[in-house]
């Protein structure tokens, strides 16, 4: 098939690196790719989105060739040009201007996808990229759908609309489904649930570190944002040090709590065990697992006061893959992940003590490390492959057909 992924900012910025190894499964498997980014901001950060490069177009969301494109493709087709239009209109205040903005550029989007020949248009992100797609499909008639991820869910940006006129929606995990059809009429098609998966190494390339001497070094590779509930760590590794146990903690991430977070650990004493490592590029973050790096990866998860959430977070997936233990929190989609793993450390949310104890119940036992990593690998190979999700996809895109009827 000739699929075009929309996304955010992909393959530039830092963020979306977890829809890489889905990208490059499906090129693997025989498909042809196109990757267009609806906001190409940023330097392209990440080593592995290097390879994606000669199936990107980027274009700005605004320019006299995206113009020229758009009256093309209006006087083309003003019937579905105008339908995109209306359904655009009925976008709520907080979102209307966002939609509008990319109205052309959905537009031009139909004209490439046309020209490319495109059997199928996906949408990561059911916000401003499913947007674009939305009026692409309407104007050039080929089917397409959505990946809905979290917040996006939330946002509720025309999301009855987009499940009336998209093929199918895709949620993540069970809860994200839910939420979506909660949301859309009773008359559309439920969600279909297909994980987000992962590239998962061969056992012999995996290796662990020996080294009794070694204080454990764990890993929380989240941007700096609420939801994921840095300062609860904080507080349980302050906790850990007052009971005499040494952990050191490496912040892989960036965002708008980092000059908060760095006080609080001035507050408590813990310059010398916490390390803001920044953004770390997706393959260093994978080889740091793969290679023994860390001795745990720690995501202390909350829901936030205004409701935002986890979903199923492709790190956590990651580590498990590599044999890394996980301590997470009860929250969002992260359960639906543990599901069949044997001693999961899942703790309350907001709950330091909890967490400091989780941590420190992983460094004295290995044993319980051990039983850990291989529950957590089996179900990763089992349920979270990204061969598996990738023919599922797939199979998704071809039940649509190649155009509406």
């Amino acid at each position: 098939m000739r699929i075009i992924y929309v996304t955010s900012s992909l393959p530039h910025g830092k963020k979306e690196a977890f829809i890489i190894p889905e990208i490059e499964e499906l090129k693997h498997q025989g498909h042809e790719i196109l990757v267009v980014p609806t906001y190409p901001r940023g330097e392209v950060l990440h080593g592995d989105a290097k390879p994606l490069m000669g199936h990107v177009v980027s274009r700005p969301l605004l320019s006299a060739g995206i113009a020229k494109a758009a009256a093309r493709q209006f006087v083309g087709n003003p019937a579905g040009a105008s339908e995109a239009v209306r359904c655009l209109l009925m976008s709520r205040s907080g979102v209307f201007l966002r939609n509008l903005v990319v109205y052309l550029k959905g537009l031009w989007l139909a004209e490439l996808a046309r020209g490319w020949r495109a059997d199928h248009i996906h949408a990561h992100w059911a916000t401003v990229p499913a947007t674009m797609a939305l009026v692409a499909g309407e104007v050039s008639k080929i089917q397409w759908s959505i990946t809905a991820h979290r917040f996006d869910i939330a946002e509720d940006n025309l999301l009855a609309i987009k499940a009336k006129k998209a093929c199918f929606i895709r949620a993540i995990n069970r809860r994200g489904g839910r939420e979506i059809a909660e949301r859309v009429s009773p008359a559309a098609a439920p969600p279909s649930i297909i994980h987000m998966g992962v590239a998962i190494p061969p056992a012999e390339h995996i290796k662990r570190r020996h080294d009794p001497g070694r204080v454990p070094r764990m890993v929380v590779p989240a941007n700096l944002l609420e939801v994921k509930g840095h300062v609860y760590l904080l507080e349980a590794v302050r906790l850990l040090k007052d009971r005499g146990v040494d952990v050191h903690v490496d912040l892989a991430g960036d965002g708008p709590l980092r000059e908060a977070l760095m006080g609080k650990v001035e507050k408590l004493g813990l310059r010398d065990r916490v390390a803001f490592l920044g953004l770390l590029p997706h393959e260093k973050l994978l080889d740091g697992m793969r290679t023994g790096g860390w001795d745990l990866l720690v995501l202390p998860s909350i829901v936030t006061d205004s409701g935002e959430k986890e979903g199923i977070p492709v790190a956590i997936i990651e580590a498990m893959s590599r044999r890394v233990p996980v301590v997470s929190t009860a929250t969002g989609g992260i359960p639906e992940l543990f599901e069949g793993v044997d001693n999961a450390l899942l703790v309350p949310p907001r709950d330091p003590a909890a967490l400091a104890e989780a941590i420190a119940g992983l460094i004295r036992d290995p044993r319980l490390r051990e039983c850990l990593v291989e529950s957590a690998r089996r179900r990763v190979e089992n349920d979270f492959a990204v061969e598996q999700v990738a023919v599922e996809l797939v199979r998704h895109f071809q039940m649509c057909g190649s155009y509406r009827r």
